[in-house]
């Protein structure tokens, strides 16, 4: 895993070697081991390297044997080991035992189309000087993240915003456009990002760069087949089936030249991966968790009772809430997006804890309740369906109360609240967003705290018609569930999750999560299942359950789902609340900042400092709020400074 970056000058001039010493120095976080520059004219790649297969021989940037091509690659191609059999009963010989170089040889085989090949996570790129182009890619699922620009002399591409920002060319302006997406689905969508003319390579996506320009193609989208009804014996053999591709997952996930270790959170998803990676490597695994102080998210004892159950050595973190407001402001410099929640910060400290136990690599169980049906959204949805048949039941929206325990203000609602709230009526039920509704409006909300100016900027604008446009044209056709999965798994999952809480606060202390349930192979199989394997009544997770139920503890298996949370506005407020809180939140920081209605802002922030009660739509404003005024500090209307004490260190190469 490392962190990549380059650029190619459509204007023909040199590339500068130290413009992109300066970009491989602002994303030096992502690969502390080693670093690298190659220029070739008006081409150059650079990498920050996290050495983890081929320690010795796997530099990058790498060039083919002949010079042809070079290439800049940051992830795994974890089913590299079977590639490079078949690549060299073809003819083809390798230097080194990377699976970097496996890419290069793929690539000289069946060219743009060598992606399909990989199971992996990827963002690389490659230039071919035969033919005078970059090509680009990123995986199916988005795990690895792919930015890029244009400017007046030509393209420039990285991992992370920050070292496009370090090209003195190159600009954080927000877009509002974007800031209205992420204040409606938390996130940006694809290609958008949160700055004017920053893109992102959107997931199962390539691209190729020339003198014609940037031409992006999708080579992998998540479809749904026709669901078909399934017998008790099918079933039985489609668990045996989930559980061989999870463990294979898992086998090929635990290829690695350094120790690897596991992600413990005391939920069914984590503790499913642990016991199955130490089916595969048989040693004790390391595992890491994060407990909190604060008994209303702390899930220790579950944590701990997977450890006993699968003798794992378990390390955890104890977080508290000064520990989250003390963190947040280096959260949201890596998430380089404004978060609505405080989960990210948490998960930045426990990729510091693992860091520090000398491990670099953690499997994690993140992509099962996307693919396997395991979020409180869908039951809700279902739920919301049962409900909108006899909108006059007493009894029906009981339901959606026990579904949230943990929500003391749903707990004291009326039907009536509940069915404006939840959107449950007839018209309702024909939107193709029906699944999200509540969330999303919930949280669209939060844009009554925008200034005037970027309201009326916005007041053409709907996020919602930009988000139906980006729908396949399949997606009508699919059973309700299915549209619920789909946006999660193409919205949520790899513009927040994998991304804000994911790769950013990993990688920030060079850590490469690695993710068997997001194997394109059980993607693939889990689209094909019908909606009654992955929710049964409103047992999540039906399949997967049965499938490895004799891997993991009874307790664990039946316990009630627990979202994971972390405390959110209190944080920030109180005896020992950071300087920074009340510097971005001021009533002149706000007028000055020009995003948010200072009056509004007050209004929120007075609530919270009264210790009155807030609700989540208050907690979710005060961090997008916070966070968007900590980006505007941190990158807006200007260049980065570049981490310049790295330069010393980087190894250059050019064309000979």
């Amino acid at each position: 895993m490392c962190g990549i970056c380059g650029v190619l000058n459509t204007d023909l001039s040199p590339a500068d070697a130290g413009m992109l010493g300066k970009m491989v120095a602002a994303i030096r976080h992502r690969g502390p081991d080693d670093c690298g520059v190659y220029t070739e004219g008006n081409v150059g790649l650079g990498h920050a390297r996290l050495s983890i297969i081929d320690v010795a021989g796997g530099h990058q940037p790498m060039r083919s044997s002949d010079g042809d091509l070079a290439i800049t690659f940051n992830g795994e191609i974890f089913n590299y080991i079977e590639l490079r059999e078949e690549l060299e009963k073809r003819g083809h010989r390798f230097a080194t035992s990377s699976d970097t170089e496996v890419i290069l040889h793929q690539y000289e085989e069946d060219g743009e189309q060598c992606v399909r090949r990989f199971n992996g996570q990827w963002a690389f790129a490659i230039w071919d000087r035969r033919m005078r182009r970059l090509f680009l890619s990123r995986d199916r699922m988005g795990i690895r993240p792919l930015y890029y620009t244009q400017t007046r002399r030509g393209f420039l591409f990285a991992s992370e915003m920050k070292a496009l920002l370090a090209q003195p060319s190159v600009r954080a302006e927000f877009d509002l456009r974007a800031l209205d997406q992420v204040f409606t689905f938390w996130t940006t969508i694809a290609p958008r990002t949160a700055f004017k003319g920053i893109w992102q390579l959107p997931p199962g996506c390539s691209a190729v760069v020339d003198e014609r320009g940037v031409r992006v193609e999708r080579y992998w989208s998540l479809s749904f087949p026709e669901e078909k009804h399934r017998t008790v014996e099918e079933e039985r053999e489609l668990a045996c089936e989930l559980r061989e591709l999870l463990l294979d997952a898992t086998r090929i996930r635990l290829r690695a030249d350094v120790p690897v270790g596991c992600y413990l959170s005391g939920g069914i998803d984590s503790t499913v991966t642990t016991a199955l990676a130490a089916h595969v490597a048989g040693d004790r695994l390391r595992s890491f968790s994060i407990a909190f102080a604060d008994a209303e998210y702390d899930e220790r004892r579950f944590q701990q009772e997977a450890s006993e159950f699968l003798k794992t050595d378990h390390s955890s973190f104890c977080c508290s809430a000064a520990d989250i407001a003390e963190i947040f402001p280096e959260v949201v410099r890596h998430a380089e997006q404004p978060v609505l929640r405080t989960a990210p910060a948490p998960m930045l400290l426990l990729s510091r804890l693992v860091r520090e136990s000398g491990f670099k690599v953690v499997l994690t169980g993140e992509g099962a309740d996307e693919v396997l049906g395991g979020y409180d959204i869908f039951k809700e949805a279902k739920i919301r369906r049962f409900w909108a048949r006899d909108v006059s039941s007493r009894w029906r929206p009981l339901l959606l109360k026990r579904l949230y325990p943990y929500m003391d203000g749903l707990q004291r609602q009326s039907p009536a609240y509940l069915r404006h709230f939840f959107r449950v009526s007839e018209g309702d039920l024909g939107s193709p967003f029906f699944s999200h509704l509540p969330r999303w409006e919930l949280t669209a909300r939060l844009k009554l705290l925008l200034s005037e100016d970027v309201r009326n900027e916005l007041r053409d604008y709907d996020a919602f018609e930009e988000m139906k446009a980006a729908l396949p044209s399949e997606y009508w056709t699919w059973h309700p569930f299915h549209q619920a999965e789909y946006l999660e798994a193409t919205g949520l999952l790899p513009g927040y999750i994998l991304s804000s809480q994911g790769d950013r606060m990993a990688m920030a202390h060079g850590v490469e999560g690695r993710f068997p349930f997001l194997d394109h192979r059980v993607v693939d199989f889990a689209a094909k299942l019908p909606p009654n394997l992955k929710m049964k009544g409103l047992r999540e997770k039906y399949l997967l359950k049965r499938a490895c139920a004799e891997d993991v503890p009874a307790s664990i298996l039946k316990r009630t789902k627990q979202p994971y949370r972390a405390p959110d506005g209190k944080c920030f407020f109180g005896a020992d609340a950071p300087e920074y809180v009340e510097q971005c939140l001021s009533h002149r920081a706000v007028r000055d900042g020009g995003v948010f209605d200072a009056n509004a802002v007050g209004v929120l922030k007075a609530k919270f400092q009264s210790g009155r009660q807030v609700s989540t739509r208050d907690n979710m404003a005060l961090v997008g709020v916070l966070s968007t005024q900590l980006l505007l500090n941190q990158f807006a209307g200007r260049q980065l400074d570049s981490c310049t004490q790295w330069g010393s260190e980087l190894r250059f190469a050019t064309s000979s």
